[in-house]
């Protein structure tokens, strides 16, 4: 599946981005976004009387490895990274990813920009687990919030829910990574959880009647509470201001 099967987890190409874009934004309205990204951890049971098996204990004292996916407007994976501790945090694992220096030097999300003299770029849509970034947006934190930025924390909302659906979906079809798994190999197991979300591809690609069946829950980290990352680069605040603003004007009388 590895040799064969990677086809099916790929970086859009420029002319799928379009697409990938043109849907986001008929979502809820957000232009130029090309994916959300989000995280979930994939429990395990170890023996607590081995000191190796302490890295695996994470904050919600549970055993656990991560998975970090961006995924399409379609549900669809475009970038995994797994293998990580449940312990590190969600910015510690998007630092570690080549995701973030692709983007970092401009890489990746380096493609059209909108709105002349705004200068909206390329960018995914991230919860408060993370930092907010030139091209990485989160929403407003804070209950008391302009009008703007609550608009703006909506649609950001409806948006980034396609990445909660994916993992929940992920998991709910792939039985073998969901519950708790019990002493898995963790030197296989990102390989196995890698398999499971080119598996998951591969269902949209085929577009298999068994997609629907699954139910379109959000919940695939019970248990787990929401991270908060303080960290917020100035580009990025300015570009969600910017939006922010743009959104507020399209607004239906």
């Amino acid at each position: 599946m590895e040799e064969k099967g990677l086809v099916h987890l790929s970086w859009p190409s420029e002319e799928e981005m379009q697409r990938i874009k043109e849907k986001f934004e008929k979502i809820r309205g957000l232009p130029n976004c090309c994916g959300a990204i989000d995280t979930t951890h994939i429990l395990m049971n170890l023996p607590m009387v081995d000191p190796a098996n302490d890295v695996w204990f994470d904050k919600e004292k549970k055993c656990s490895m991560i998975l970090q996916g961006v995924v399409d407007a379609d549900m669809r994976f475009r970038d995994v990274v797994t293998g990580w501790p449940g312990k590190l945090s969600d910015v510690s694992v998007l630092r570690s990813s080549s995701l973030f220096e692709l983007c970092n030097n401009g890489t990746t999300l380096n493609g059209k920009r909108l709105y002349e003299g705004a200068e909206i770029g390329e960018y995914v849509v991230g919860d408060l687990g993370f930092p907010l970034l030139p091209w990485l947006l989160t929403p407003y934190k804070g209950k008391a919030l302009l009008g703007l930025e609550r608009e703006f924390n909506k649609r950001h909302y409806a948006t980034r829910m396609v990445a909660k659906r994916a993992l929940a979906r992920l998991k709910d079809m792939w039985k073998i990574i969901e519950g708790v798994m019990w002493m898995p190999d963790r030197n296989k197991l990102p390989r196995i959880i890698l398999v499971c979300c080119m598996l998951h591809n591969i269902v949209i690609d085929m577009e298999d009647e068994a997609q629907d069946e699954v139910p379109l829950a959000f919940d695939h980290d019970p248990g787990y509470r929401q991270q908060i990352c303080d960290e917020a680069d100035q580009t990025g605040s300015s570009l969600r201001e910017k939006l922010s603003l743009i959104l507020a004007e399209n607004l239906p009388p």
